[in-house]
């Protein structure tokens, strides 16, 4: 009997210097693909990727990078192995990168497609002192409470990143956010942190970006799915490029439910693989379905690692 495998995708906060170096290094297929990147997108990957800079952290670069050496992974793991997903499944940038995989983009189009999502995210908040924080040991009823009654006081806070049980990050503006720090300690949490990050993901505020990727994910976009999503807003598996456009696009204001859908798959597979930077995903799996495997291709090593268990 064949295993179920999910392929499931890292997203923003995975990247790290040096990431997909290993790879680019010992095998001509992964620098013929990144240096292809390169040359379509007028940015040297090698440097971002490979050598100490500030520029990876900023969004509209993080997410093609982060996406490029998924998709590295991914096509080293697929050179070498049979295997065909059950279905796929990112988290937040890690979607794009899972419907590349998929099929339904080209490797060229997807690190365009989430540079200008990238792009769209910064300029959506440009205006305005947005930030993240994450909220520790605390049921995800409570932040939602919490935020719902900093809501009706006119606060702009949201949920944003369900991660899994007692890891719950929530978007906003950042002094409403500060506002609600000694809240959510009152209300039981360990920790209430401020994430670096400028950008509000996966809420309201990021409504206006919207319109440049749905126009993106049209043009980008084919109906050539080899096995279903399971999107980050509903939970549910997609298979279409219509799906795709309607659903890409509202995961931008909408928060990701990526403990909620590891928990709806569980039963359906046997085994996830990770392909990228890091083992955020697999973390993250073995907390909410202990009795998921999960693999990780990060690195030629781990590569192997991951076909011969597989074999």
């Amino acid at each position: 009997m064949s295993k179920r495998v999910a392929f499931i995708f890292p997203g923003q906060g995975s990247q790290s210097i040096g990431m997909g170096k290993d790879f680019y290094d010992n095998d001509p297929l992964a620098k013929e693909i990144i240096d292809a990147a390169s040359a379509s997108m007028g940015i040297d990957f090698p440097s971002l990727l490979f050598q100490e800079n500030e520029t990876i952290n900023e969004t509209a670069y993080t997410q093609p990078a982060i996406l490029l050496v998924s998709m590295v992974a991914h096509t080293l793991f697929s050179a070498r192995s049979s295997i065909v997903p059950t279905l796929l499944l990112g988290h937040s940038l890690g979607e794009f990168s899972a419907v590349c995989a998929a099929g339904a983009l080209s490797i060229e189009d997807a690190v365009k497609l989430v540079n200008i999502r990238g792009r769209a995210m910064q300029e959506a908040c440009s205006s305005i002192d947005a930030g993240m924080m994450a909220i520790v040991g605390m049921e995800d009823s409570g932040v939602e409470a919490v935020c719902a009654q900093a809501q009706s006081q006119g606060k702009k806070v949201w949920p944003a990143n369900y991660n899994q049980e007692g890891q719950l990050v929530i978007a906003g503006l950042k002094s409403d956010l500060q506002s609600l720090e000694a809240t959510f300690k009152e209300a039981g949490a360990k920790r209430a942190l401020l994430l670096n990050m400028s950008v509000a993901s996966h809420c309201p505020l990021q409504q206006s970006a919207q319109v440049s990727l749905t126009q993106a994910l049209e043009k980008m976009l084919n109906d050539n799915f080899i096995a279903p999503i399971i999107s980050n807003v509903t939970t549910k598996p997609y298979q279409s490029k219509e799906d795709a456009i309607t659903l890409l696009a509202q995961q931008l204001v909408k928060p990701v439910l990526y403990k909620q859908s590891i928990e709806a798959i569980a039963g359906d597979i046997d085994v996830a693989i990770e392909f990228g930077n890091g083992k955020v995903l697999s973390g993250l799996n073995k907390r909410i379905a202990k009795d998921l495997t999960t693999y990780n291709v990060y690195d030629m090593a781990s590569l192997q690692q991951a076909i011969d268990a597989l074999a």
